[in-house]
């Protein structure tokens, strides 16, 4: 992971209810909720690209009575992140969640996390290169289930990629559910359910590299 951002002090934004990241982690929260009344049954599964400190899933899951039913794996590099999403869970009692410290750029960090039934890709599409957020899109038949849904953020600060983003996921056998972009804020959410054929995936192979 490349840059000079400090990962962890980012998240503090969250605390702010008026920040446009706390603005977009509502949004994505919304989308998970969703997600999770739409799909009933037992045994779902969840991976999270740069996970962060797993405020989104793990935030939504300890408010359910029926977060057992998941298993989620969250994928983030910076140890400090990976500490306090670990303490997350285990304060809200969520055993079904893995908080993996890895690569999320490393097909190698997905081994047994795939294929999924929920992709969360918040927060990634905006911190690698053009050609790395193509090739993220069409990455995503290899780590999801059939049916599965994605949720991605990107901001839409010019040039805005978000168009060519959703063109992307439309051929990569994605319909759009949602696409949101508030006045007033550069981000953007979308939520794609996958509609197509499910792929292996590859044994190693590098996704992104962040900026």
């Amino acid at each position: 992971m490349g840059g000079d951002r400090d990962w962890h002090d980012w998240h503090r934004d969250y605390a702010d209810p008026g920040s446009a990241l706390a603005r977009r982690l509502r949004v994505v929260q919304g989308h998970i909720g969703a997600w999770l009344d739409e799909r009933p049954e037992p045994g779902l599964t969840v991976v999270s690209m740069c996970a962060g400190q797993g405020h989104d899933l793990l935030e939504v899951l300890a408010a359910r009575p029926d977060a057992a039913r998941v298993r989620a794996t969250l994928i983030e590099f910076d140890g400090r992140n990976v500490a306090a999403a670990r303490a997350r869970a285990a304060a809200a009692g969520l055993d079904g969640v893995t908080v993996r410290e890895a690569d999320a750029g490393d097909l190698a960090a997905y081994r047994e996390a795939v294929p999924a039934d929920l992709v969360l890709m918040a927060g990634v599409l905006g911190n690698i290169d053009d050609a790395g957020v193509r090739r993220t899109v069409a990455t995503l038949p290899s780590l999801c289930a059939p049916g599965a849904t994605v949720i991605w953020t990107r901001t839409r600060r010019a040039p805005d990629l978000t168009p060519a983003i959703r063109e992307w996921l439309g051929e990569a056998g994605f319909a759009e559910l949602a696409f949101t972009a508030p006045g007033g804020v550069l981000f953007a959410v979308g939520a794609h359910r996958f509609t197509g054929t499910p792929e292996p995936l590859p044994a190693e192979g590098r996704i992104f590299r962040f900026r």
